[in-house]
């Protein structure tokens, strides 16, 4: 079958490889209808990882069953499902506590497993014709039939319950204001997840254009550049105080708005990957609460220094104590809210297909992750078609 291959910093390939197999009776496998490009996978490919040549990416996954394992009693082949990202066991204490992403059992050594991703769990990834799903009765969640909200179910697997994930580690309550930090597709379903809970007033911070044009569009969100003034400032100044509540939806790569563009505003130079988490420091109220859903790693080989180099971060810690804030990290357990936003979907309360941008077929897939990379106006999440 083809696969998405990593072949290098900067280089995927579609490659052919070997089909996946039922391993386990408890297995299932799916022929892939939709796979996304995520903002994670470019870590990965920028060589920003450990990952190894051969990888086959893709953790947003979902599909038609083909096949099922003899211990699988809740699926059927014809029957249409879409995965978390999260690879879990579903009995471990994390997993019957509900953090799946913390599952115990998948990966050996490591809290959490995860399809197509270094360091998750020999679990190959989606961006391919076929998948196996392990401990499938309670990974895989039933959708309905047919070929309905497609793009929307799709992001079922990841970028939906982990914006909502952000809103819900910072407490988020209706009739409170919120900074929400990155309009990546994660940041885009924050600022989106907030509006449908209720905030009465939702920041957001960038600096493409285009994406901020779809927080003010489509989350009624004030959109906050950064270069075009400290962002900080600009929230007080706009709110007229510090925010209730504040997501950070970018993670270890964040650009200092405090360097110079340049002629490339994504040069590796500008980074610092505690600006962020600092700057939320400094926009959410004393006792307000920060949820950091953005992706943060134990160790960069292309961090800016040698602390951040080892995942060690320069936070104004004495700040954050000082203001009394709480905050609450790590990746999502999307299977404490993905049955709920699949309703949410079905009945038409909510529909974040409109975040995506470009479906195209699974070939096309190396173009379309430099072009991801580039940041390139109007590209913002990416579906492939095996």
């Amino acid at each position: 079958m083809n696969a998405v291959v990593y072949q290098g910093p900067h280089e995927v390939a579609v490659e052919e490889v070997d089909e996946p197999e039922i391993q386990h009776p408890n297995d299932v496998m799916v022929d892939i209808t939709t796979t996304c490009i995520c903002g994670s996978d470019l870590h990965m490919y920028e060589g920003r990882t450990a990952a190894e040549e051969g990888i086959v990416f893709g953790h947003e996954n979902m599909g038609i069953v083909s096949e099922v394992g003899d211990a699988v009693s809740t699926l059927e082949e014809g029957d249409r499902v879409v995965m978390p990202f999260n690879v879990a066991c579903g009995f471990c204490q994390n997993c019957e506590d509900g953090y799946t992403g913390f599952c115990t059992n998948v990966n050996p050594g490591f809290a959490g497993g995860a399809y197509g991703y270094v360091a998750m769990g020999p679990y190959k990834g989606g961006q391919a014709e076929k998948l196996r799903v392990p401990y499938a009765d309670f990974n895989a969640l039933k959708l309905p039939e047919g070929d309905e909200h497609e793009d929307s179910f799709a992001l079922l697997a990841d970028i939906f319950p982990t914006g909502w994930h952000g809103t819900r580690l910072a407490d988020l309550q209706p009739g409170e204001s919120i900074a929400i930090y990155g309009a990546g597709p994660v940041g885009l379903m924050a600022a989106y997840s907030a509006k449908i809970q209720g905030a009465s007033e939702i920041y957001v911070v960038d600096r493409v254009p285009s994406r901020l044009e779809m927080a003010e569009d489509h989350c009624d969100a004030h959109a906050i550049n950064f270069e075009e003034g400290d962002p900080v400032d600009q929230i007080v100044e706009a709110h007229g105080d510090q925010v209730d509540k504040g997501v950070d939806a970018v993670g270890y790569q964040a650009i200092d708005p405090e360097t110079d563009p340049g002629d490339d505003a994504y040069d590796p130079a500008r980074e610092n990957p505690a600006v962020v988490l600092n700057q939320l420091i400094q926009t959410v109220r004393p006792t307000g609460q920060l949820g950091i859903p953005g992706l943060y790693v134990p160790s960069d080989p292309g961090g800016p220094d040698e602390m951040a180099q080892q995942g060690r971060l320069g936070i104004d810690f004495g700040k954050l104590f000082e203001k009394g804030h709480k905050f609450g990290t790590g990746q999502c357990n999307v299977k404490q809210y993905n049955r709920q936003l699949r309703d949410m979907i079905i009945e038409g309360r909510a529909d974040p297909s409109w975040v995506v941008s470009h479906r195209v077929d699974l070939e096309e897939a190396p173009e379309m992750y430099e072009r991801f990379d580039d940041r390139e106006e109007g590209v913002v999440k990416v579906l492939l078609e095996p």
